[in-house]
């Protein structure tokens, strides 16, 4: 039991030890600087997704169409 006791103090100072060093490796710089986005920002990167999502499927519908339907339309036109 005393052992389990031990393996979970280590551990646990094991997690503690990553939690300090967090601010101060390379990406403690991005951590200080992140903030959070404004309402007209948010707004702004929803659109671009949106849009991306809207032409990314267009994309996939149109090669779906057109792997569905022209290989007989030019079975139709050769005969």
């Amino acid at each position: 039991m005393a052992e389990i006791v031990k393996g979970a103090w280590n551990l646990q100072g094991q997690i503690e030890e990553r939690a300090r060093r967090l601010g101060k490796g390379r990406y403690g710089r991005v951590l200080k600087m992140a903030r959070k986005p404004t309402a007209k920002e948010y707004s702004k990167v929803l659109q671009i997704t949106g849009l991306g999502l809207i032409v990314l499927g267009g994309a996939g519908f149109g090669i779906y169409l057109f792997i569905t339907y022209v290989p007989g339309w030019i079975k139709g036109l050769l005969g």
